[in-house]
């Protein structure tokens, strides 16, 4: 096969994934960094490592788990260039395209306590999570995305499904220490009888 029909091949592969795959690499990374223009260049930074590297997909069957794995080492260059580490927290969606602005909006308002705790877990589980609760990854495209054997990644999943768990309970129980807490310097501070 000449270099040209190589190239020409490789162009109508990536175009096709991009197509099919572009939402979803999106949304993967913007709840990763919660910057729609970063989320935007690194969509497109994955797939032309996609293009350059597309040689190196050995199944073409296993071309979404390998664009999230691509997707998933250009955040972690961007986190390591930037040295932030900043997630969309986990709330148990699983849908492969953008959110909704309403969704965003529920998820700014609702998201702290969870995106202190997806903050608490190992960087390793915290991708696991995003990639198989909010994608919908499969067992094995999962495993694939993050270059470990199938059980290993049904494993890696269940702790960090359960570290997610831990966390949550760690910040609810900080909550209810600081309202308590404020409860009491509130009461601390009323006057104690009534003015009349």
């Amino acid at each position: 096969m000449s270099d040209a029909s190589e190239r020409t091949g490789a162009d109508a592969f990536i175009e096709d994934l991009f197509a099919r795959h572009q939402s979803e690499i999106y949304a993967y990374l913007y709840r990763m960094v919660r910057d729609p223009e970063l989320a935007a260049d690194m969509t497109q930074d994955a797939f032309v490592k996609a293009y350059r590297n597309h040689a190196s997909l050995e199944d073409p069957n296993h071309a979404r788990a390998w664009l999230y794995q691509i997707a998933h080492r250009v955040a972690l260059d961007e986190f390591r260039r930037r040295k932030i580490v900043r997630f969309l927290p986990w709330t148990g969606e699983s849908h492969g395209s953008a959110p909704s602005a309403e969704h965003l909006a529920m998820e700014a308002r609702l998201s702290a306590p969870l995106q202190r705790a997806l903050s608490r877990i190992p960087e390793r589980q915290r991708a696991a999570l995003l990639m198989a609760e909010l994608h919908d990854l499969t067992g094995l495209e999962l495993a694939s995305a993050l270059g470990v054997s199938h059980v290993a990644a049904r494993a890696l999943l269940t702790r960090a499904r359960e570290s997610l768990r831990q966390a949550l309970a760690a910040e609810r129980a900080a909550e209810a220490a600081a309202e308590a807490e404020a409860d009491r310097v509130a009461g601390a501070t009323r006057p104690s009888g009534r003015s009349g």
